[in-house]
């Protein structure tokens, strides 16, 4: 919490006064009990002595967070307002659970929790870029969790429109991309990236990714190593060796080199965990105008549709220039705030999936260089996986293109679908996406399928489908295609 003495908490109409969530440096926020629904909420209400301009940027975060806030991973807007004693106020949803920020340096996060984190961060990551925002300040001590342990993104306090995004003050320095450093900061969505996987590099190292133990972690010296693009390696038996790889090209200090989308990060997470044999993560992904197509697939392949069924210097920030930064503060304690559970769809069937890799060659390569190397000397910046990452993308098990489905006159569908790239072995799992969430999947060797009408729970709504291409060595597609009929 801020040291500073907080606010008394104003009275609001309808809610009743908790207890103090935190504070910052130009709001507090604190719990209230809703009366009508009955709830707890958090609300984040502005301090007395603001101006003008901090008055200005409250109200860009709740327009840029309401816009986003309906995503499963991005923190739900209620209500904002203006409180009796005249100070605005936003009503979020509460998590209540402890954010990443305070989980990271005090437990061991799983691989396949942090994998599940990160894809469902990284849809929401990309939602928010294809409603036009970016958030600049991603960082573990921001990905709160709701009652039923999903992670949740918050604090909109920086965020910009994409086509305008103006120099970020105040963001986290550990975890922020270096064109966000520079002299001329560059922001744009691949910083979000870099963020992201920073804060998922934190929650497997157990430290930010620049932090040296033991060592000189002032804000200068951690915006020195983040220029260089030198994180300091961790070692951990159960992180193979292609997690290393996804992270080290996210995190790549050109830009250019990193994924360009937010679901391209995604897609590489659901792979490593296609690679370890756990459930694929489920997209969650509406669809935009203008919306980026899910891994560079082809643009009739699929269709995201609404299937009806649904410590040290950890915190550190700054304002510019770099050169005149203070020490890095201790943690800030997270303020914010948790999903009003309302159904998700849940449309992902358990795929048949190998453990089988076929970045056996390259994982060699990152462990030594990412495990072993000193992170600032005798660097071969040729043989760098951040200044030169593997496109992993490309090795993964395709997604079916062109997939459709027609309506017969005896009230069956019939669905068809193309193999990108035919190997031989190659066979399919498909199943209908039900209200339920529930999908069956069966196997077929054919790009074909008949779906008899007493099989169609509702013959006069649509019917909608997910395939996956399998390989002879049962790897699936980490990205099922998915299609209704028409």
């Amino acid at each position: 919490m801020s040291p500073r003495e907080a606010a008394p908490a104003p009275r609001l109409p309808g809610y009743t006064f908790s207890h103090l969530l935190g504070g910052g440096g130009a709001a507090d926020v604190y719990c209230y009990d809703q009366q009508l629904p009955r709830r707890q909420v958090a609300v984040k209400v502005l301090l007395p002595s603001v101006d003008d301009a901090e008055k200005s940027a409250f109200e860009r975060e709740a327009d840029l967070t309401a816009r986003v806030s309906q995503h499963p991973s991005i923190v739900t807007v209620y209500q904002a307002g203006v409180s009796e004693d005249g100070r605005e106020y936003l009503v979020m949803e509460h998590c209540p659970r402890p954010t990443l920020g305070q989980r990271y340096r005090t437990e061991r996060i799983g691989v396949p929790e942090v994998l599940r984190i990160g894809v469902q961060l990284a849809c929401a990551v990309e939602s928010m870029h294809r409603a036009g925002i970016v958030h600049q300040d991603i960082k573990p001590a921001n990905i709160l969790a709701n009652d039923f342990g999903r992670p949740v993104l918050s604090d909109f306090g920086i965020a910009a429109p994409i086509d305008d995004p103006a120099p970020a003050v105040g963001m986290s320095i550990p975890w922020a991309a270096p064109e966000l450093l520079a002299a001329a900061p560059q922001a744009g969505p691949r910083a979000d990236v870099y963020s992201l996987a920073a804060t998922l590099f934190s929650a497997l190292a157990g430290r930010s990714p620049f932090e040296r133990p033991h060592g000189q972690n002032e804000a200068a010296d951690l915006v020195g190593r983040i220029e260089r693009g030198t994180p300091t390696p961790f070692t951990r038996e159960d992180v193979p060796a292609r997690l290393h790889t996804v992270l080290a090209r996210a995190m790549a200090t050109d830009p250019a080199r990193r994924h360009a989308h937010a679901v391209d990060l995604a897609m590489d997470l659901r792979a490593v965990e296609a690679d370890l044999g756990l459930p694929l993560t489920p997209l969650d992904l509406g669809e935009a105008p203008g919306a980026a197509v899910v891994g560079g697939v082809d643009p009739d392949a699929t269709r995201v549709r609404g299937v009806r069924q649904i410590r040290p210097d950890d915190d550190a920030t700054r304002t510019r220039p770099v050169h005149a930064v203070p020490a890095v503060p201790e943690p800030e304690v997270d303020l914010r705030v948790s999903v009003d559970p309302e159904p998700r769809r849940r449309h992902t069937g358990r795929l048949i999936a190998g453990i089988l890799s076929a970045v056996v060659l390259v994982a060699a390569v990152v462990v030594v260089l990412l495990v072993t190397r000193d992170p600032d000397r005798g660097v071969n910046r040729d043989d760098d996986p951040l200044a030169n990452p593997v496109p992993t993308v490309g090795l993964t098990v395709p997604t079916p293109i062109g997939l459709s489905g027609t309506r017969q006159a005896d009230g069956s569908a019939v669905f068809t679908w193309r193999n990108p790239d035919p190997q031989e072995g190659d066979s399919y799992l498909w199943g209908v996406l039900r209200s339920t969430g529930q999908t069956r999947l069966q196997p077929t060797e054919t790009t074909s399928v008949t779906i008899p009408a007493e099989d169609i729970d509702d013959l006069d709504a649509e019917v909608c489908v997910e395939v996956s291409v399998v390989r002879a060595d049962r790897r699936a597609s980490t990205a099922p295609a998915q299609g209704c009929t028409e």
